[in-house]
């Protein structure tokens, strides 16, 4: 449905406002060869065809005054959203560096991100949250994000043929940045698995959608994360990609060292993944040995 909507904003701009077209063009082929997401050009194009219908222009031919008029007009808004304007000044500011504009991208307004520390699932809610669902489905789901870190967009792509039993690791496509990786496979979500695969005998995905041959979408996965989490008597504000920090932070809080847990995640920097320390819960650990017992050990 988002699509389609955004889609068909991009359509009109190119449709009805002059010179919209062949700049649109240009930058779709310029995100394509970047090798940028699909939701990149989807979120970019949307709000460069919103200014656009909006003048009845393309952004380019707009002073730098009318633009932060519209930035500040966008962000006081009834309902502002955040990550809409931080979509609207990114979008510019690559489509100004695009036609050689730097001067203009750089008087756009610095977008600086919020040191807000991740809501984190404690143990016991993860245990109550994945044994509330009826279906075997969704208890796999659920529980297999949080065993592995996982993004929603990488959930829902997954394949059969990307767990591998064998090497005990599962296979990420194209996660965010494009790139491929290897996470954990849980011995224990392995054998849930195995009995998901008996049960509901999946097809080219691990999660199939309504559609043959389509993954489960993106918006179904959010619904049967807040209905559980409602039915769980869980309070936090949470959503899928909670159960992704609470992966890190349980790591953490288990000993394992920042760059395992930044590998794991996909994260392309470890400053990304320093945060998890200011969340994860500090054990004192007693077990401090001389390395010298362990030195000649097999």
């Amino acid at each position: 449905m988002g699509r389609t909507k955004n889609s068909t904003l991009v359509e009109r701009a190119r449709k009805t406002v002059p010179g919209f077209d062949s700049m649109y063009k240009k930058l779709e082929k310029k995100v394509k060869l970047s090798g940028l997401s699909s939701s990149t050009l989807l979120n970019y194009g949307r709000s460069i065809a919103k200014i656009a219908l909006h003048f009845g222009k393309p952004p380019l031919e707009l002073e730098e005054e009318t633009i932060n008029d519209y930035l500040l007009e966008l962000k006081a808004g009834e309902q502002p959203s955040e990550s809409y304007f931080k979509h609207t000044v990114y979008g510019l500011r690559y489509l100004f560096r695009l036609f050689g504009r730097e001067d203009q991208a750089i008087k756009l307004p610095p977008l600086r991100r919020k040191n807000q520390l991740p809501v984190v699932l404690s143990r016991a809610e993860c245990r109550r949250l994945f044994c509330t669902p009826k279906l075997l489905k969704h208890r796999i789901m659920l529980a297999l994000t949080y065993s592995a870190g996982l993004r929603l967009g990488e959930l829902i792509a997954l394949r059969l043929e990307d767990i591998d039993s064998d090497r005990m690791q599962i296979r990420i496509r194209q996660g965010k940045g494009n790139k491929d990786r290897y996470v954990v496979l849980s011995d224990f979500i392995l054998q849930g698995l195995r009995k998901y695969f008996r049960a509901c005998h999946p097809k080219t995905y691990l999660f199939n959608g309504q559609k043959k041959g389509q993954p489960m979408g993106k918006r179904s996965v959010q619904w049967i994360m807040r209905s559980t989490v409602r039915q769980a008597g869980i309070k936090k504000p949470v959503s899928l990609h909670t159960l992704r920090h609470s992966f890190a932070t349980h790591l953490i809080e288990d000993g394992v060292d920042l760059f395992t847990v930044k590998e794991q995640l996909g994260h392309a920097r470890i400053e990304t993944t320093l945060r998890y320390i200011h969340v994860a819960r500090q054990v004192k650990r007693t077990d401090v040995h001389s390395p010298l017992d362990t030195l000649y050990r097999a």
